[in-house]
Formats: C-alpha cells, structure tokens, sequence
C-alpha cells in the first residue's frame, strides 16, 4: 500500500527525497500529537503523512516550512530600531534632541580616585590612646 502512496504523492512534491523529509516529519508531527486529516485506516503514521500528502489535505510547501523551522538553531527576529531617546533639559528649549550629541569621556584610574577622595570626607578614627609608662 506504501509504494502506490508513494506514486500519488510524487505529482504533488518535486522530487522522492524530498518526499521522504516531508513524510517523516509529518510522521513525527501525528507521533507527538498533532491532528491528523484523513481516516486512520489501521496505518501507521508514515502511511498515513504519505496520504495527507497525496489527498493534499496538508500543503507540501507548509510542511516545507514547518520542516526547515524545526530544523533552525537560531531565529533571527527582525526588531524595530530603537527610536533616539531625548536628552532631559534638551526638549523646549530651542535645541532638537537630534541636536545635541553626547560624547563620553575617557578618565585614568588615577583621575578616578583622586575623583572619588573628593566625593567623601575620611572617616574620623580615634587615635589610638598609647599606655603610659609609669615606673
């Protein structure tokens, strides 16, 4: 019964090597659940993914589909650009916040914490209180 299921599908589909890739992954779809479009019949699932194809109750082109995107490790999703964020204090007043252009500043290790010695007063410690010697 699968070779005259074979031959009925190979109108439907370019080429058999093709046919068999999308075969086995409908096979493993109706294995994992999904729902399948045509009487059972007593067939095991091959047989029947072979005729879902031949009676074109599932596309060639969306199991294409749906083939490659199992198949994908990495999906790329096309993002909208992220639109410019105004500056605070440059909206209102005359300049345009594609105006104005922020440039960062490089500063040493050394310039950092002299920066940061300014930032905080040392904390007070007691002196230490040294015995006194009385002999």
């Amino acid at each position: 019964m699968a070779r005259v299921t074979v031959e009925d599908c190979i109108d439907k589909v370019s080429n058999r090597f093709e046919l068999v890739l999308l075969a086995g992954h409908r096979a493993r779809m109706i294995s994992s659940g999904a729902q399948i479009t045509v009487d059972r019949d007593n067939d095991k699932n091959p047989v029947v993914a072979l005729r879902e194809i031949a009676d074109e109750t599932i596309s060639p082109e969306d199991l294409k589909e749906e083939l490659v995107h199992s198949l994908q490790k990495y999906v790329e999703v096309d993002e909208p650009e992220p639109e410019s964020i105004p500056l605070i204090g440059a909206g209102g007043e005359g300049v345009d916040a594609d105006d104005t252009e922020v440039v960062l500043e490089r500063m040493t290790e050394e310039e950092l914490l002299k920066g940061l010695e300014g930032l905080a007063p040392p904390e007070e410690r007691p002196e230490p209180v040294e015995a006194d010697d009385e002999e």
